[in-house]
């Protein structure tokens, strides 16, 4: 697949590049405004409406504006205000404002962040405010990615799979059954692959794992991987069993035993190792879907890439954590905010930002659009995941991110590197992360 788009903003600016320059930006210039009153009605009865979206990539904040102008038209009594965010300082971001009583009103966020604001009480129950043909168009599987307690707080509407970026040159040259949505490879396929794509220098695979635990747990899905297990009384406890060991191992030996995996690019982010593919030092590179836009626009003229499917265990399910719109609380005006997600999220506008951010949508009017099915930067391939992603298994766990944090990326990072063994990170995981987890849970 040649990369022959335009690219819509300099080729310099990388994923990673943009969101440390979104968190460098001071803190007032991602707020809602400290000084800011709640909203309330104005002259002739106008309702304001604070709408804080993450749209970060050029083509996407375009969309996320153009659909807010779009409904401003529309409804001169119920407007709504476009505040910027940034995924990398949204969470403190939020924090401090429902402290201070200054939300948005409409909050853009992930599913994964959504726990600890629903189960305390920051975020509106939207489950009684969901309009039929919203509700509808979006399948269980992704609503239960923002439900805690039986109580629905995010409208999940943009999701990313995991696939595998690969040389197709380098693919064809070594003779390997090239995986389908439908016929993915088993990991054990893809740890042979890796082997076969090995050459001198060049290595099969590069695993960027600057950040471990969200791929290790979501990939290992598909191998009936939990690591989080709900007790009868609703506490949730840390077990690393023999299921949740399958992905992790297979890294660790790729990089330590069977050097098919380049080591370097284990404390690299995602952006950091297409140089390498494009040069060549790697075959296949794990990714979020959305990276296509990067490679598009970045590869060198004729390199020749595409997009497969993530191996795949006892099932091809693997977990993702989709963006959500959710209503603050503390929101005077919660059905007139649901008209505006409503709106935001009618099939052709699904299309327009998932187009912008280069990634599927939840609805399934959306998902059978034919400007997402086109063979053109594999968008086919990613449309034919959708039905194997699930709700990540940290979705709900009160504390999972100091555990993240303090628990498991450095103890994957250095069983990665092969500083400890299994076993070690086993009791880690389970004795330390279960500690952590019992704080949230008393």
């Amino acid at each position: 697949m040649p990369a022959t788009r335009t690219p819509a903003r300099p080729a310099r600016w990388s994923r990673r590049g943009l969101l440390t320059a979104a968190a460098a930006l001071p803190a007032a210039a991602l707020l809602p405004g400290c000084s800011a009153e709640r909203p309330r009605r104005g002259s002739g009865g106008r309702i304001t409406l604070r709408f804080q979206s993450l749209a970060w990539q050029q083509d996407s904040v375009k969309a996320n504006r153009q659909l807010v102008a779009e409904w401003n038209s529309r409804h001169p009594t119920v407007q709504v205000s476009y505040v910027q965010g940034a995924w990398p300082t949204v969470h403190d971001q939020l924090l401090t404002s429902f402290e201070g009583g200054e939300a948005p009103d409409i909050i853009h966020d992930a599913s994964d962040d959504l726990a600890d604001f629903a189960y305390g009480g920051d975020l509106a129950d939207l489950t009684s405010l969901l309009p039929a043909r919203l509700k509808a168009d979006i399948p269980g599987h992704s609503w239960e990615t923002a439900t805690f307690d039986g109580r629905i707080h995010g409208v999940p509407f943009l999701q990313e799979p995991r696939v595998l970026v690969a040389n197709r040159a380098k693919l064809h040259r070594s003779g390997v059954r090239v995986p389908t949505p439908e016929e993915p490879w088993t990991w054990e396929e893809f740890a042979e692959v890796a082997r076969r794509l090995t050459r001198g220098t060049d290595h099969g695979v590069a695993w960027p794992l600057k950040e471990p635990v969200s791929a290790t747990l979501n990939l290992s899905l598909s191998t009936g991987g939990r690591v989080f297990h709900r007790r009868p009384d609703g506490r949730v406890q840390v077990r690393f069993d023999a299921v949740d060991q399958v992905v992790p191992r297979l890294i660790h030996d790729q990089v330590n035993v069977d050097r098919t995996a380049a080591r370097t690019t284990l404390g690299m982010g995602g952006s950091d190792t297409l140089p390498g593919f494009f040069a060549g030092r790697y075959a296949m590179v794990p990714l979020g879907f959305s990276y296509r836009q990067q490679i598009a626009q970045q590869a060198p003229k004729g390199f020749d890439w595409t997009v497969l499917p993530a191996p795949a265990g006892a099932t091809p399910e693997q977990g993702v954590s989709p963006q959500t719109l959710s209503i603050a609380a503390d929101c005077p005006y919660k059905e007139e905010a649901m008209a505006f997600i409503d709106f935001f999220l009618r099939p052709p506008n699904m299309v327009r930002l998932a187009l912008g951010d280069w990634l599927l949508p939840t609805g399934q009017e959306a998902l059978r659009n034919p400007a997402l099915r086109v063979r053109r930067y594999d968008w086919a391939t990613g449309t034919a995941l959708a039905g194997t992603l699930r709700s990540a298994p940290a979705q709900s766990v009160r504390g999972y991110p100091e555990w993240k944090d303090k628990i498991a990326t450095p103890g994957l990072q250095e069983y990665y590197s092969g500083a400890i063994d299994l076993d070690t990170l086993r009791k880690r995981l389970i004795r330390d992360g279960n500690l952590v987890l019992a704080r949230y849970q008393r």
